[in-house]
C-alpha cells in the first residue's frame, strides 16, 4: 500500500436534527393475534445504493482507500454509491466504478441486495459483480483521489482482520462474490 494519507483538518463540530437528513416514519402495526404496537423506520430519501465487486482478474478484486466520516479515519472497502434518479442498478454500479477506480466493466452481474438495519431502516444495497475490467476514469464526488487497493479475495481474513476494513456491506459483499465464484468455478 502507498503512504498514509493524513486525516482531513476537522474545522468545527455541531450536532444537527436527525431531521435534515432522515425522515421517521411512525408505522401502526396490528398483529395477526390481534396486539398492536407503533414502530419507527428511517424511510431513506433515496432510491438505494450500489456497491460492486470489481474483479481484476479471477483472483483479485479491486479496492479502494477512501476517508470515512463516520469513524473519521481511512477505510478501505468495495466501490459503491447511491442510485440517481432514473438510473438502473447496473447503470449505477458502472458509474461509481468509473467514479471511485478508474474502471468500468464489460460484464456487470447484480448478486443479491443486502438491507442495513431492517428493524429499523428501508435502506436496501444491491450487490453487483463486475468483471472484464477496462480503464476508464468518471470525475466523482470524493474531495481527493482515491488509492485503489488490489486484495486476493481468496485471503478474506486478513482483510477483516485489518483496522481499516470494517464496513459491513464490503465485508459481506466479499465473502458472497467470493463464494459465488468458487461456485461457478466449479
Amino acid at each position: 500500500m502507498n503512504k498514509e494519507k493524513t486525516l482531513p483538518l476537522v474545522h468545527s463540530r455541531q450536532d444537527r436534527d436527525a431531521r435534515e437528513m432522515y425522515r421517521i416514519e411512525q408505522i401502526d402495526l396490528e398483529f395477526s393475534n390481534g396486539e398492536r404496537r407503533l414502530y419507527y423506520r428511517m424511510k431513506t430519501r433515496g432510491l438505494g445504493a450500489v456497491i460492486i465487486v470489481p474483479m481484476l482478474d479471477d483472483k483479485t478484486v479491486l479496492l479502494a482507500r477512501e476517508y470515512a466520516a463516520g469513524l473519521h479515519h481511512y477505510e478501505v472497502g468495495l466501490p459503491k454509491g447511491r442510485l440517481e434518479e432514473d438510473e438502473s442498478i447496473l447503470d449505477a454500479a458502472q458509474r461509481e466504478l468509473k467514479e471511485e477506480i478508474g474502471y468500468g466493466a464489460r460484464n456487470l452481474e447484480i448478486l443479491t441486495k443486502l438491507s442495513l438495519a431492517p428493524g429499523y431502516m428501508t435502506h436496501i444495497t444491491h450487490i453487483v459483480l463486475a468483471r472484464d475490467l477496462y480503464p476508464e476514469k468518471l470525475e466523482g464526488d470524493e474531495p481527493e483521489e482515491l488509492e485503489v487497493v488490489p486484495w486476493q479475495i481468496s485471503d478474506l481474513t486478513s482483510l477483516t482482520d485489518r483496522e481499516d476494513c470494517t464496513e459491513g456491506r464490503t465485508i459481506a459483499a466479499l465473502y458472497i462474490a467470493r463464494d459465488y465464484l468458487r461456485k461457478e468455478s466449479n
